[in-house]
């Protein structure tokens, strides 16, 4: 059997089964999700404790939604988690009232990053992975957000697009343009 009609049956079986309410499934899309989500969370806000706990209610939130709606696909499930993570942290924010700065220099508990950029750039060495973490508060939100996504979070094109709720090639020209911008930030004060 190819390996996407296994994907496809395995996908079915797990939406089957969150509908169904079973705690072991969700148990198991928890583990396969919630690096990823702290991630996005702890680059949104900058403190890992609140990331901790931000991330703990994401997910709640996220079973409470599987119990009252219905999901069409997996990846429905991940945009969803994306789609809560999003309006948790825009709670966070209100909450507050006024943003904190984002620090991601936090030496004694360092996130792991998985970035793969395969445009037009490369990350030689570990010093531009470093000064490009360094510009990602001067961007504008929705320029961090969606680099967060696509090159920290690993996210498809796809995927973003059902996030955001925008088109596939708005969501290229915002990558481009967040790029852009972060490349000019990088050329402005190569230094830091």
């Amino acid at each position: 059997m190819p390996s996407n009609i296994v994907k496809k049956f395995k996908n079915k079986q797990t939406l089957s089964r969150l509908k169904s309410r079973d705690k072991e499934v969700f148990t198991e899309v928890y583990d396969q999700n919630v690096s990823d989500i702290h991630r996005f969370v702890y680059f949104k806000i900058g403190s890992r404790e609140e990331a901790n706990d931000l991330t703990s209610i994401i997910f709640l939130k996220t079973w409470d939604h599987i119990q009252k709606n219905t999901l069409e696909d997996a990846k429905t499930l991940r945009a969803l988690l994306y789609k809560v993570a999003r309006n948790a942290i825009i709670d966070y924010y209100r909450e507050r009232g006024s943003q904190k700065p984002i620090s991601l220099d936090d030496e004694q508990n360092p996130i792991d990053i998985a970035i793969d950029i395969n445009q037009s750039d490369k990350i030689d060495d570990n010093q531009d992975l470093k000064r490009i973490i360094s510009k990602l508060p001067f961007l504008k939100e929705e320029y961090r957000e969606i680099i967060i996504m696509r090159f920290i979070n690993d996210l498809s094109l796809e995927e973003i697009s059902d996030i955001s709720q925008k088109s596939r090639g708005n969501v290229r020209v915002l990558l481009h343009r967040a790029l852009t911008a972060l490349r000019e930030l990088i050329e402005d004060n190569p230094s830091t």
